[in-house]
């Protein structure tokens, strides 16, 4: 595996089918199982690892986000990764620039709870696009929302990049994984599961029968309130549609419930597909 900081470094028309797996780093097995799936399926694999610095708000944690490239350089090696582009945050931003907005599907949630956070996203991945011009970009169903906002980017702006969206990768409790989960606690993570525990009851309860949306309402506010009680400082547990990422009050369409929660110092996300 090489590894490459420039980008003037990165190979390019190497007539190979490429696939890009974006990430920002502190690799866990959600990420190796987006290189094994890329492995599978590409020629060419290459990983970037950049903590971006313009998806982070002024009060989050952008110095403290976990960064060990040695250890991430040691596991994509080992999955085959061929390489592994891991710039500097100059080498990204030489100067304030263009910035991508994609509307509609970052309007709520995340993108209300933290401000300028999409946009953020949305330009690092669409100059990521630019620099590696990878044939397939591998994305995980954790972070839904932002997998629709570089969805809708791609088809908006006609980036010939195939988004190929991966399934959650749990631990054996049900708690998503994420680089932030090494902020938990031992109690804070024993806690964790109970996110997607509601959200797969609520599935099964909207499953279960059909629902007025005043019914829909109560399910959600309850599921809200068990997450509370446990001791979560729930930002929103919600039905959302897909296509535009607005709550929604039925389930006739493609839907999906999602849910944000302060969990002590730590930020837990989770979202289960109808």
């Amino acid at each position: 595996m090489k590894i490459v900081t420039r980008i003037s470094e990165l190979p390019h028309d190497v007539g190979t089918s490429v696939g890009l797996v974006p990430t920002m780093g502190g690799f866990h097995d959600g990420h190796l199982q987006l290189m094994k799936t890329a492995r599978a399926e590409r020629d060419l694999v290459v990983v970037s690892l950049f903590v971006n610095p313009t998806q982070f708000g002024p009060s989050e944690d952008f110095e403290r986000y976990p960064r060990d490239r040695d250890k991430d350089a040691a596991l994509a090696k080992k999955v085959g990764v061929d390489i592994l582009f891991a710039p500097e945050v100059g080498e990204i931003y030489p100067r304030p620039g263009t910035t991508v907005h994609v509307p509609v599907v970052s309007t709520h949630w995340e993108g209300a709870s933290r401000p300028g956070h999409f946009a953020g996203v949305a330009t690092v991945v669409c100059k990521l696009f630019n620099i590696v011009r990878p044939e397939v970009a591998y994305f995980g169903l954790k972070d839904l929302q932002q997998c629709l906002v570089i969805s809708r980017m791609v088809e908006d702006l006609n980036i010939p990049v195939r988004v190929s969206l991966q399934p959650t990768v749990r631990e054996a409790d049900g708690l998503a994984l994420s680089s932030r989960n090494v902020y938990l606690t031992e109690e804070e993570r024993q806690l964790g599961p109970l996110i997607f525990q509601q959200l797969t009851a609520c599935k099964q309860l909207l499953h279960s029968s059909i629902l007025t949306h005043d019914q829909i309402d109560e399910a959600l506010k309850q599921s809200k309130v068990k997450l509370e009680d446990a001791g979560f400082r729930v930002d929103y547990f919600e039905l959302i549609e897909l296509a535009t990422a607005h709550s929604t009050r039925s389930t006739s369409m493609p839907t999906a419930l999602i849910a944000a929660a302060q969990l002590g110092k730590t930020r837990l996300i989770d979202n289960i597909l109808l």
